[in-house]
């Protein structure tokens, strides 16, 4: 029976590569020798007692490892200190020095980290971050697709004031502006959410390009921010507001696509609104899918070329940045904060961006074909193991996905306690 569950499993895999790095450190080491001290010096930290190398360290073991309070991290370096310190020196953090190092520390050097590895990681491997062809009906569209939307991270009223979101939540947000292609993200903003998602649209869309395309939700259909990508040669494609009045000019044909329920150019009815979009609008009315049912929506568009499928499916693509907001907030710690002011949670959100970030690296460089929420498990599983991290992630994981139009494996006998009577045992041997 032994010899037999090693076939049936379909053959032991080797174990991965013995090195004297942990995976944490292997995580670390993808980030530039000596940037993170450059940036110090440039924000001015104070670091005379603990370094800045030692905060990032212990901010990104937090993120990692899925610790929701000081005293676990803490507690941690003091258990593993060897191996601590062998990560480029860093000190194991006490717990009132890292406390003070996340309120009073500029939180604008976690951001300019996660830039500036962002970068070296595309330079280093130019298959990572740069420009995807598309899938699918968008493939024939040569331009950068760009979601933008907001993301609210709910924090503890109680103790976290300076966010004060409703009268009795807390709240920070989160703009971004998502790459649709590579699926990562190209601006993003983390502050409080005590105001619209419309506010930040322009800081957030500075950096497109003439012919880039911007996809976004209702939140973003201001007539203002639509005529400034308009005038920089944007295109965009936003879902229409039910309370939004305009007149049709002409009706334009719907094709042969059965989705495609209207096609027609209209422009902004009420005085005001025309002041601000003084031009013709395209909107197309068509069903769509979700949660497999098909739904009707209104799309309004500045491009006047594209077939009606295409006007929709871009903004089909705009769930990509759904997916990253989920993805991230799955596993990251963006839900549990170690600190109370709004650096401290600057602090761990931009950490938390730069640890996914790094995963999404070895995701890419080993290859890994399962779901990003697998990766992280085995990731954390394994931070303090001395093994290869691209080869684990190459031997490892749980049963693979099922094949296209493949039926589901049926549970052995002892498992399906449920479907016992299902299985034909046989007769007992004399």
């Amino acid at each position: 029976m032994k010899k037999l569950i090693p076939q049936l499993l379909g053959g032991t895999p080797p174990k991965p590569t013995k090195t004297e790095y942990t995976v944490l450190r292997q995580l670390v080491q993808w980030i530039p020798s000596g940037m993170i001290q450059r940036l110090a010096d440039e924000h001015r930290l104070d670091i005379r007692k603990w370094s800045a190398v030692s905060h990032v360290v212990a901010l990104m073991y937090g993120q990692l490892a899925g610790c929701d309070s000081l005293n676990g991290i803490v507690d941690a370096a003091r258990v593993h200190e060897g191996e601590w310190r062998n990560i480029r020196g860093a000190q194991p953090p006490k717990r009132n020095t890292f406390s003070n190092a996340n309120r009073r520390r500029d939180a604008d050097m976690a951001e300019r980290l996660y830039w500036e590895v962002f970068d070296h990681l595309a330079g280093a491997c130019p298959g990572f971050g740069g420009y995807r062809r598309h899938k699918g009906f968008l493939a024939r569209l040569k331009r950068g697709i760009f979601a933008i939307d907001s993301s609210t991270i709910k924090l503890s009223l109680n103790c976290i004031d300076w966010a004060r979101h409703r009268r009795k939540k807390a709240a920070a947000k989160l703009h971004l502006r998502l790459d649709v292609g590579s699926r990562l993200p190209a601006f993003a903003v983390v502050e409080d959410a005590a105001h619209h998602d419309s506010v930040r649209a322009e800081a957030v869309c500075a950096g497109l390009k003439a012919g880039d395309v911007c996809v976004a939700d209702r939140a973003y259909t201001d007539f203002g921010f639509l005529d400034g990508l308009r005038a920089r040669g944007v295109f965009f494609v936003v879902r229409q507001k039910k309370n939004m009045r305009f007149k049709s000019v002409r009706t334009l044909p719907k094709g042969g696509d059965a989705c495609v329920v209207s096609d027609e150019l209209v422009e902004p009815a009420l005085t005001r609104s025309k002041g601000l979009y003084p031009f013709p609008l395209r909107r197309v009315t068509a069903r769509v899918e979700v949660d497999g049912k098909l739904r009707e929506m209104v799309f309004l568009t500045d491009n006047f070329d594209w077939s009606p499928r295409t006007v929709a499916e871009l903004y089909k693509a705009r769930w990509s940045i759904e997916l990253f907001f989920k993805e991230l907030k799955q596993t990251c710690l963006i839900h549990d904060f170690v600190g109370y002011n709004e650096n401290a949670v600057r602090w761990q959100v931009w950490t938390g961006l730069l640890v996914h970030l790094l995963l999404r690296f070895m995701r890419h460089v080993a290859g890994w074909e399962l779901s990003f929420s697998r990766l992280a498990g085995v990731v954390r599983a394994a931070v303090w193991v001395k093994r290869d991290l691209a080869a684990i992630l190459r031997t490892y994981g749980t049963a693979p996905r099922p094949k296209r139009g493949e039926a589901p494996a049926k549970p052995p006998p002892l498992q399906a306690f449920f479907d016992f009577w299902r299985f034909d045992y046989g007769t007992a041997s004399p």
